[in-house]
């Protein structure tokens, strides 16, 4: 079959065997795959990414030397299975799944690992117990984003936030776009946008966004007084002491009508909830610093260099930051039903299909953020030309 192959940072297409099936494996023919930022990353940063992941005991990532078949966002068909498998589904049907398999008794990464080749290539082998099937005559382009659309799912359930609570988006790539959508699905009313470039902000837009922000022009916290934050500590204290005065004044014990307040909500200002879809060294303390009191900040960007906080400025405005990566099965699942039942918009994420031979080029292109933003990979495709979408 045919396959790129990664190798010292170089994409090329080779003849490789068909994968081995175990049991528990099922064969697919590869129909679309996405071009994750992560794959960006893994071409370039492999060996520091090796060393991140061996710290938290995964030693099976790929190395610049090793040959890698990456792709780890698509969709197939069963064509077959491995040895003594459930066969849950007959041969043919359409499917997505979660890019982990088992080898050698570890679990491995679909795609970032020499062990687990990924979906750019003709056919791969996943694991059956994680096949989810493609339902109400969903098009295999928007089934091909399930994955990177429940990073984005993901990233707002980390969020445990409500549909009054105002959203800000800093990054509108493809994490920023997946998480501006399951933010419009869940509801929200409220969610700002912010990136530098205009090609991406309009499909912010088109993704659910109702208010955009160039940070060239302005920081996307410049209206937070509008939301009714809080920004600085002396308002804070102020706000707070006001509040405990009209409590006092209550002809009841004021800690019982504290405790009735502080269920209600009432004794903590308005706060935004603050995704970071970017990944790049200083934007999580620049938003400490931005950010008003109370803020919760969920960072969803991958940054492959190390980084440095102030914890000073965090403690003294409670920020609440945590940290968000990948999804749960349900999620996965969810996100495939979402996208089928209309509920999910990703159209707006696809801008462009090429072939196994176009991948090298579209690596580089998805480096211009006023050019794509996701970039489908259709194994079936001979020519080495890009289709805009």
């Amino acid at each position: 079959m045919k396959a790129l192959v990664c190798k010292n940072k170089e994409l090329t297409v080779q003849t490789v065997a068909l994968p081995k099936l175990e049991k528990g494996d099922a064969l697919l023919e590869v129909l679309r795959c996405g071009i994750c930022g992560s794959d960006l990353h893994a071409r370039r940063h492999c060996n520091h990414w090796g060393g991140i992941m061996q710290k938290a005991g995964y030693q099976n990532f790929m190395s610049e030397d090793q040959s890698v078949i990456m792709g780890h966002e698509f969709c197939g068909e069963i064509l077959d299975y491995g040895p003594k498998s459930a066969r849950r589904y007959k041969v043919g049907t359409k499917v997505c799944a979660m890019p982990l398999i088992r080898r050698n008794n570890v679990v491995n990464l679909i795609g970032f690992s020499k062990d687990a080749g990924g979906a750019f290539a003709e056919r791969m082998a996943v694991n059956e117990n994680l096949m989810v099937p493609i339902s109400n005559g969903l098009n295999v382009d928007r089934a091909a984003l399930t994955e990177p659309m429940a990073v984005g799912l993901h990233a707002v359930n980390r969020a445990e936030m409500k549909a009054r609570d105002v959203a800000i988006v800093i990054g509108c790539g493809p994490v920023g776009l997946a998480v501006i959508a399951s933010l419009k699905a869940k509801g929200v009313k409220t969610i700002v946008a912010s990136d530098f470039s205009a090609k991406r902000r309009e499909l912010a837009k088109k993704c659910g966004a109702h208010v955009l922000i160039d940070p060239a022009e302005q920081t996307p916290f410049d209206n937070w007084e509008e939301y009714g934050f809080v920004n600085t500590i002396p308002q804070l204290l102020n706000t707070l002491l006001e509040g405990f005065e009209k409590i006092r004044s209550l002809p009841m014990p004021w800690w019982h009508t504290w405790r009735i307040a502080e269920k209600l909500g009432a004794i903590k200002p308005k706060s935004p909830v603050i995704f970071e879809c970017v990944g790049i060294p200083g934007l999580i303390n620049q938003i400490i610093e931005g950010a008003p009191i109370y803020s919760k900040v969920v960072v969803a960007g991958v940054c492959m260099d190390t980084d440095k906080i102030e914890p000073a400025q965090a403690l003294n405005k409670e920020i609440d930051l945590r940290f968000s990566s990948a999804y749960t099965p349900l999620e996965f699942r969810t996100t495939l039903h979402m996208l089928a039942n209309g509920k999910l918009n990703a159209d707006p994420m696809i801008t462009g299909t090429v072939g196994l031979h176009g991948v090298d080029k579209a690596f580089d292109l998805l480096g211009n953020a006023e050019e794509h933003a996701k970039i489908l990979v259709n194994p079936a495709i001979q020519s080495a030309e890009l289709s805009l979408t």
